[in-house]
């Protein structure tokens, strides 16, 4: 964990009425590419997708612990996907960041979607990972699910071990990324966790998507329990400049499982010249 954060710069920032823990990657340094801003998984603290930070070491990154996760205090009222996505517009304004390269996993990834309809002026491209349109989508494996939105997985190391492949896929829940990525979990609070399963009550991001101009790359596992391989084709179906990576053999964490080759498919799409297509799409829609 320490290897992985050695680079970030940890700080806890008072915005649109919360204080979150921050960690920016590169930002104070000269850089040709937009910075990325990472939405995480539910109850996933910042150190979870860490390594990514770290492997997209030739751009600016961007995280923070939702409220009760991680370690940003616990959250005072409940918030939603609009309200999120304001206070992370405010903390790119505090941060002195106009303009990101929008990213997401899994119910970050539905946070993602919303902050590119809701704040269209400050995303350039949006990467989708391991996501849904939200209320709309095909639910996954009922075990995995269950187990899912149970907290016990992040504070029961047994429990964790003992349902990591039917939690997470066969891709890394055999490998010996398992205990890595363990070692970097943080247990959220009941409330934080609870809030997050909350905020995206009635959400769904079907009717914007076609409204959606930006260019998208949807990345899914085909063996992913959670979020089934079909939310993804929905969304790249809906979304008009957007394009399907699919990970063979990859579980709800092939992320991490696939990193080599999920860092070579980002970067190869976030310095891809999509201006062309966008303007292809204004046009026709026109």
């Amino acid at each position: 964990m320490a290897d992985a954060m050695k680079d970030a710069v940890v700080t806890m920032e008072k915005v649109g009425g919360r204080t979150l823990r921050v960690a920016c990657w590169r930002l104070d340094e000269p850089s040709e590419h937009l910075p990325v801003l990472f939405f995480n998984g539910i109850g996933a603290n910042i150190e979870a997708v860490a390594p990514m930070a770290e492997a997209l070491s030739d751009r600016p990154f961007i995280m923070f612990d939702m409220p009760g996760v991680g370690g940003s205090p616990e959250p005072v009222i409940p918030y939603n996907v609009v309200t999120m996505a304001w206070t992370s517009a405010q903390l790119l304004t505090k941060l002195g960041v106009d303009q990101v390269d929008v990213m997401g996993i899994s119910w970050g990834g539905g946070m993602a979607q919303h902050f590119a309809i809701q704040h269209p002026g400050r995303v350039r491209k949006v990467t989708l990972i391991a996501t849904s349109m939200g209320m709309l989508m095909m639910p996954g494996n009922p075990a995995a699910l269950t187990k899912m939105a149970n907290p016990r997985r992040y504070i029961d190391p047994d429990f964790m071990l003992q349902n990591f492949e039917t939690l997470y896929g066969e891709g890394l829940g055999k490998g010996p990324g398992k205990q890595g990525h363990m070692s970097r979990l943080k247990p959220p609070s009941p409330r934080g966790y609870l809030y997050q399963l909350v905020a995206m009550l009635g959400w769904t991001s079907a009717p914007a998507l076609p409204f959606l101009r930006k260019p998208v790359l949807v990345m899914m596992g085909d063996d992913d329990q959670i979020v089934p391989l079909i939310n993804g084709k929905w969304i790249a179906s809906l979304a008009p400049n957007a394009e399907l990576k699919v990970l063979e053999g990859g579980g709800h964490l092939f992320l991490l499982s696939h990193k080599d080759e999920c860092v070579a498919a980002i970067k190869t799409f976030l310095d891809g010249d999509h201006t062309k297509d966008a303007a292809k799409e204004v046009a026709e829609a026109a």
